[in-house]
């Protein structure tokens, strides 16, 4: 037994919950879950961030004492993650007395330490993130935040300083140590590089405003917003009993976005260990995750294209929206919300492969054994078992790894790959034959088999789809999931026979959305961007072109919009490439897809690139493209078959080829449009 404490970002209230907020708060959750299953005692953590000189603009603008207009707002938010199925330990505000208390003692040991004195600052400030620029982090002209796109203020006032620049040292030096500190490994880099460029010291107190924690020893003061909001993790826990969640032996992982990293991976340890906690009393994770963008494009107040995650849930149970935002984004990437796509999934994983095997198993188990489980005679098993098992050893056990690893994507890639294998196992046994042939024994261990992967495919899903996995259960006549602490019931091996038991057919679980049902859907749930009157015009590109004819292409040709829609493109990310051996213009490469596997891509780039080159890449891929054969090459004395799971874009002759490459965090997998 061990204790995990994960925590989400708290969420700041100049704003409501988000599809953004809502997922950070989602894989909080399933991870807390899945810590559960295994028998770790858990704490999670989430709340409001009330304070600053923005909360208190927004106060006035609204006519509010800043107090009134933080209970307005943090109520949506605590009211919101039930409905999304998420129940924190806890529930904090930085308005909490204890809280408060909990930050000036903090600032008493800092000051206790000599890493606190008093000085003038001046600067620019941006009140959309409540924290300092430098010059060369502003976009020109017009000095703008690079995040909100708005001007920043220039302030100069008296300011109490930390001394961040004496802890650059310990900083690397704990990076050093802990090479999990800062994850996924891309950010960690960031981090490091940022900290080893020099550290200068930070300000941390405010006087122009009066909305914060009053410094203790200078109450003309309020503490700097993040020095009080970061602090949250460890007041919420006090120094009693939940104290054991911050002892050396629990596991405390923060999860946050990729634009506070910085707050959380630099500012937050060099607190904690000025204010005298150890090493081992540190954080264990700092993970960023990325930005989410809303049918390819970036969320935005102007286009109004914000979704509302409580709509989506209300519409199609929280479950299926918990799911969809934990397998559809590998997590630690930037990612894209697609309504369609989730419709799509929804149909695909869990209407068609789990709910069908259910109800198929189900529906045959009322024909044939009673509607009971039958009994299980192990020593007959065959090949087709063996098979099976396999199957479920592999994917089980792989599940577990990727939740430990903090990558629910590929945890429920694993638990769909199980379902897969259970509906080929039916189809290849198919005891519909069986039961003619009067082979009862052998029905028997067909049905038994399949209910008992069924029940472990209930608690790998779990931690994503609570309500739907209890639901599932009730069917297979289980109770509930009941974790317990110091009790593994992560499924490693089959579930036991319960020969006699009676299932409950209570009707599909997933029932799919046909096309129109799917269109309903959309013209409900997706949000009506509004086109500016710029956005609004004619492109040069759709009017008439330079080609042959009067659309764009040099064919004279032009295709609608759903015949393009048709068209699967997917960012790439090329792990190797060689050379196909007699074969002068033909490379056989590996590329990730985001999917469980990489793919093999055989494509004609040898006379332009070697190898070497495509190594690391992100390139554009048809990936829905219909398997094409180029015969067979000798690799390492054996004969391959070549082909080719997709199609690399690219211009010009082979010779001088120019590949379409994307550049920044799009993820491997991700759609184009």
């Amino acid at each position: 037994m061990g204790r995990f404490y994960a925590t989400t970002p708290i969420y700041y209230v100049n704003d409501v919950p988000h599809l953004g907020t809502a997922y950070t708060t989602i894989v909080t959750d399933a991870l807390r879950r899945f810590h559960q299953l295994i028998g770790d005692e858990t704490f999670m953590l989430t709340g409001t961030d009330e304070h600053g000189l923005k909360i208190e603009r927004e106060a006035k603008a609204q006519g509010l004492d800043p107090k009134v207009f933080c209970d307005r707002i943090s109520a949506r938010f605590r009211d919101a993650w039930p409905k999304l199925d998420v129940s924190p330990d806890r529930f904090i505000r930085t308005t909490d007395p204890d809280h408060e208390a909990f930050v000036k003692e903090l600032w008493k040991k800092i000051e206790a330490n000599g890493d606190l004195y008093e000085g003038e600052y001046e600067g620019w400030y941006c009140v959309g993130c409540e924290s300092l620029k430098t010059e060369k982090e502003l976009e020109q002209p017009g000095n703008l935040c690079p995040l909100h796109k708005a001007p920043v203020e220039r302030i100069k006032e008296s300011s109490y300083f930390f001394r961040l620049e004496k802890w650059q040292k310990p900083l690397l030096d704990f990076y050093a140590r802990h090479p999990n500190f800062i994850q996924p490994e891309s950010r960690k880099n960031e981090v490091l590089s940022f900290v080893q460029s020099g550290l200068k010291d930070l300000s941390v107190s405010r006087t122009t405003f009066s909305w914060g924690i009053p410094v203790p020893s200078n109450p003309k003061h309020v503490m700097y917003v993040w020095f009080d909001a970061l602090s949250n993790y460890r007041s919420a826990l006090g120094n009693g009993e939940l104290a054991r969640f911050w002892a050396p032996n629990a596991k405390v992982v923060h999860l946050v976005g990729k634009d506070i990293l910085r707050f959380h991976a630099v500012f937050w340890p060099a607190f904690l260990l000025s204010a005298g906690y150890r090493e081992e009393e540190l954080p264990d994770v700092v993970y960023a995750h990325g930005v989410l963008t809303v049918d390819g494009q970036k969320m935005s107040k102007s286009l109004r294209n914000a979704v509302d995650p409580l709509k989506l849930a209300a519409e199609l149970g929280p479950d299926v929206l918990r799911y969809h935002l934990l397998r559809a984004i590998a997590f630690g990437q930037d990612g894209d919300f697609d309504h369609a796509a989730l419709l799509e999934r929804y149909n695909a994983d869990l209407g068609k492969n789990v709910g069908n095997l259910l109800s198929r198993v189900i529906g045959l188990c009322t024909k044939m054994t009673n509607g009971k489980h039958p009994d299980d005679d192990v020593a007959t098993d065959g090949p087709l078992e063996a098979e099976l098992f396999e199957a479920y050893e592999q994917n089980v056990s792989a599940a577990r790894d990727a939740w430990l690893n903090l990558a629910p994507h590929l945890a429920l890639d694993h638990a769909m790959k199980l379902a897969n294998a259970a509906n080929l196992y039916v189809a290849k046994t198919e005891p519909w034959a069986e039961a003619k042939n009067g082979n009862t024994a052998r029905v028997n261990k067909i049905l038994s088999r399949m209910l008992r992967v069924l029940e472990a495919i209930s608690v790998m899903l779990w931690p994503a789809m609570p309500l739907k996995s209890d639901a599932m259960r009730a069917q297979l006549g289980l109770p509930p999931v009941r974790a317990g602490v110091g009790v593994d019931i992560w499924p490693l091996k089959l579930p036991s026979i319960r020969a006699g038991l009676e299932l409950a057919n209570a009707g599909p679980l997933f029932p799919t959305y046909d096309e129109k049902a799917q269109a309903e859907l959309l013209e409900r749930l997706v949000p009506k961007i509004e086109k500016s009157e710029e956005t609004a015009k004619p492109s040069a590109k759709t009017g008439t072109g330079t080609g042959t004819g009067p659309g764009t292409g040099t064919d004279g040709g032009t295709i609608a919009y759903d015949d393009f829609a048709t068209v699967d493109l997917r960012v790439g990310l090329v792990i190797s490439a060689e050379k196909v051996p007699k074969k002068d213009k033909l490379l056989r490469l590996t590329v990730d897809l985001g999917e469980t596997e990489p793919r093999t891509i055989v494509a004609g780039l040898a006379l332009s690139f070697t190898p070497e080159a495509l190594a690391g890449k992100k390139v554009i891929v048809v990936a829905n493209l219909a398997p094409r054969e180029f015969g067979s090459a000798e690799f390492d004395g054996k004969k391959v078959k070549l082909v080719s799971h997709g199609m690399l874009l690219a211009s010009g002759p082979s010779e001088d080829l120019r590949l379409a490459t994307i550049d920044g965090d799009a993820a491997p997998g991700a759609r184009l449009k």
